[in-house]
């Protein structure tokens, strides 16, 4: 079938290629025009705006976004819905907040458009493994675009989890899972590279575990090489950003009164390594000091 697709980022890029490969025709555009001509040497088509992107399409139309989220995918939609007629798709594909895609959904709904939130998983490896796809909204718009979500998952890779909002939602929390996952993986490999005494190969046993024990993973399989590009991570900055998900699942879940330890101490992690120095470990030192007459490292 024929799909607009706007965004061409490392994932949208990709998306685009694959789509393409599986017999799909693509009308890509971004505002970048160094990623439009790369897509144009994939074998999409491409738009320079999104009026041209919907006037390339047949009616009904559907039309991806693979955007950031907040005001990047707010001012993207309401764009295409002043050009897109009622019967038409527009498929979230970003990292969304599901309750702005119930707010979107219900709104696109009065002018008789549709929107699917779509959570996608895959990262950079999408375009060989294929795309995880949680997608929420009504049942007869995903079915239209079943082929689409065929082409980009791999078997079984995609489902319709719930209503408008339920694809964001269910992201959402994997991405909390992921944090959690990342933290425990980080905590373990931290003590095995201080115990510099058995000269540990971290590389050799993150691929030993991957072998058969119980925390085998496609992360720590990504573990593995990247503790075999750079066994001490010396060229890596600890620095370790977050893009809100992690931080809506720790929010949720204090609104549901749902104990969540490991995913919230996992962002606070995070927020700490954005520290040059900790006021907090100071305060502590500092503390120490005045009630033990422990020592402390002076400046």
């Amino acid at each position: 079938m024929k799909i607009g697709f706007v965004g061409l980022g490392k994932m949208g890029a990709n998306m685009t290629e694959r789509l393409v490969g599986r017999g799909h025709a693509v009308v890509a555009f971004d505002i970048d025009e160094a990623a439009r001509a790369a897509a144009v040497r994939t074998g999409a088509e491409t738009a320079t705006t999104l009026r041209e992107l919907v006037a390339k399409l047949e009616p009904p139309r559907a039309v991806w976004t693979m955007v950031p989220a907040g005001g990047p995918t707010e001012e993207t939609v309401w764009s295409l819905a002043a050009f897109l007629a009622a019967g038409d798709i527009i498929v979230d594909g970003g990292n969304s907040r599901y309750t702005d895609s119930v707010r979107r959904a219900a709104a696109l709904k009065e002018r008789g458009l549709i929107l699917l939130d779509c959570g996608t998983s895959g990262g950079v490896w999408g375009l060989e493994s294929g795309y995880c796809l949680m997608v929420g909204g009504e049942e007869a718009a995903f079915e239209r675009l079943r082929p689409v979500f065929e082409a980009l998952a791999p078997p079984e890779g995609y489902a319709r989890v719930g209503p408008s909002g339920a694809g964001h939602f269910v992201k959402m929390v994997h991405n909390g899972i992921e944090y959690g996952l990342l933290e425990a993986y980080a905590e373990g490999f931290e003590l095995l590279e201080a115990r510099r005494d058995f000269d540990l190969d971290t590389a050799r046993i993150a691929r030993l575990w991957n072998r058969g024990s119980v925390v085998r993973s496609w992360l720590l399989e990504l573990a593995e090489r990247a503790l075999g590009e750079d066994p001490h991570l010396k060229d890596i900055e600890g620095f370790v950003a977050d893009s809100g998900e992690g931080r809506w699942t720790v929010l949720e879940a204090i609104d549901r009164e749902v104990p969540v330890p490991a995913i919230a101490q996992s962002l606070f992690a995070r927020f700490r390594s954005r520290q040059d120095e900790s006021f907090g470990a100071k305060f502590v030192a500092a503390l120490r000091n005045q009630f033990g007459g422990h020592a402390v490292r002076r400046k």
